[in-house]
């Protein structure tokens, strides 16, 4: 039995691919649900900027939730000032802060996204952690909904229609793995 909370990852655009107000508001409805729903919300952490990601935390905050910000480089000063914690990979980005980032979620949920996003989608993959994606949103997230990422055919990109779906979709893809959610509605 696991006593602990049950960590969500989202993941999506940074501020520097110009995505639209509409899915920063998304993001943060999907923080919103992440923390209802009584789980952790896992994020990246950036340091000179805005991004999905960090809209997410803020909608987490805004539910009470507890948000857990993963950063590349050293040093904990990051853009999003309301995080709970933050872990200083000491690593890039590019692969190093997305592999810290993905392997401590027990799900992942993608808005958008740009290479970055693409990274932590491969990494879950991988990893057999189950995908959500935000459909709609544009970026690698409508280009892998309802896809896997090869033929081994590991996990399905799952995809959602709106931010309270994609977090019981996340919920309940980590129930099937053996591990039963509460969810709330």
């Amino acid at each position: 039995m696991q006593n602990r909370k049950l960590q969500i990852g989202v993941m999506g655009s940074a501020a520097d691919m110009n995505v639209q107000q509409d899915f920063e508001k998304l993001a943060e409805e999907v923080g919103y649900w992440v923390a209802k729903n009584n789980a952790t919300l896992v994020f990246g952490a950036e340091k000179d900027y805005d991004s999905l990601s960090t809209a997410a935390c803020r909608g987490a905050k805004k539910a009470g939730g507890l948000t857990v910000g993963v950063t590349y480089g050293k040093g904990m000063e990051i853009f999003e000032q309301k995080a709970d914690v933050v872990i200083a990979t000491g690593l890039e980005r590019g692969g190093g802060r997305e592999m810290a980032l993905v392997l401590s979620c027990d799900a992942i949920i993608a808005i958008n996204g740009g290479s970055g996003t693409l990274t932590e989608i491969a990494i879950a993959y991988q990893a057999n952690i189950p995908i959500v994606v935000l459909e709609g949103s544009g970026g690698w997230a409508d280009k892998l909904a309802g896809r896997f990422l090869d033929s081994r055919e590991r996990v399905m990109v799952q995809p959602a229609k709106d931010p309270e779906q994609a977090v019981k979709l996340a919920l309940q893809s980590v129930g099937s793995s053996g591990v039963m959610p509460k969810i709330t509605k």
